[in-house]
């Protein structure tokens, strides 16, 4: 993992130094979004974890 996290830190710095901070953003959001993309089909993730509603107790239905 540590070597992973070396890979992404370069990567965000050459994109940072050579495209600016616009490049270094971009990298970062599909970076994120690739990441959360792999939990998913590893399985460590369910698409659920998003999109839970709150569930509401008894204190909550009386105001």
């Amino acid at each position: 993992m540590a070597l992973v996290g070396m890979i992404a830190g370069m990567a965000l710095g050459f994109a940072g130094y050579f495209g600016g901070f616009g490049a270094f953003l971009l990298v970062a959001a599909l970076g994120a979004i690739g990441f959360v993309v792999g939990r998913l089909l590893e399985g460590d993730l369910e698409l659920g974890d998003f999109f839970r509603t709150r569930t509401r107790t008894r204190d909550d239905r009386r105001r």
